[in-house]
């Protein structure tokens, strides 16, 4: 039987704080407990329950943003933008990856609010998680364009070649979907040096790859199969559609990598013949 260890200081102790709102007479009170983690203290994680008067708030962020503001100035987290363009607010909430600014709270039922940071991902501190590694399996797919023709004004597309990219250019790289991905929680970050070319590169850095696979203006359409043409980069991937469910912008990432694998198959048989 496979035994399993967490790692140090992950276990959540039972040592989570309560805050009550001020609010009386007609509150719209709403529990929600919170995720909270200091390395700094070298304590173990905890949740923190916060009771908060949700009268006049709609979104997930704003409910975050009044605690912080009104009952717990220490609590961490990442926003920008507001409307879900950005991607920084992504955390687990009520078990699903998702924006906190595009998550309605009318969509959580009316039972408490649990908020986590996204899976997988180290936690820097509360709901802050450290995307390095997500961000250099990006980079390695190399998301821009290369071509050996140098126009003269600009490289032009058809209308029709432009609509290739319609579901994938969208991505705001937020991690929702990697970090739902079960293929990626056991395949996705190898820290050890030895066993970096052994990961799994995910939902969001196979759909940018794909992005720039089916762009007509690239010219390194082969040389992106060929990068892509390994065990663990592309085929760790068992179309479980985790990334499908979770993705804020509806895209559909399993189905960009089933067509990049689909494309290695004919490139294959092309060599074959």
């Amino acid at each position: 039987m496979v035994e399993l260890t967490l790692p140090r200081n992950s276990k959540i102790s039972g040592q989570g704080k309560t805050y009550k709102s001020e609010a009386k007479g007609d509150a719209k009170l709403r529990t929600v407990r919170v995720y909270r983690y200091d390395p700094d203290t070298g304590e173990n994680p905890r949740i923190d329950t916060y009771e908060v008067d949700t009268d006049g708030i709609s979104m997930v962020l704003d409910l975050m943003i009044k605690i912080k503001s009104d009952l717990d100035p220490t609590l961490a987290f990442r926003r920008s933008c507001r409307e879900g363009v950005c991607g920084s607010c992504a955390f687990n909430i009520n078990g699903k990856n998702g924006l906190a600014c595009t998550t309605g709270l009318d969509e959580l039922g009316k039972g408490d609010i649990n908020i986590y940071p996204l899976p997988h991902m180290p936690v820097v501190k509360d709901l802050v998680t450290d995307l390095t590694k997500f961000y250099e399996q990006h980079a390695s797919i190399q998301p821009f364009l290369q071509s050996d023709e140098v126009p003269e004004k600009e490289h032009l597309q058809s209308p029709e070649e432009r609509e290739l990219l319609d579901g994938l250019y969208e991505c705001i790289l937020c991690a929702s979907c990697s970090t739902a991905c079960p293929s990626y929680w056991w395949n996705g970050n190898k820290e050890d040096e030895g066993l970096q070319d052994e990961e799994y590169l995910g939902p969001a850095a196979l759909l940018q790859a794909h992005r720039w696979i089916k762009d007509s203006r690239d010219d390194r359409t082969e040389e992106r199969l060929a990068q892509l043409d390994d065990t663990f980069k592309l085929y760790r991937c068992h179309t479980i559609m985790n990334c499908v469910q979770v993705c804020p912008k509806g895209l559909n990432p399993a189905a960009a990598i089933a067509e990049i694998k689909r494309m290695l198959v004919e490139r294959q048989g092309q060599k074959v013949t």
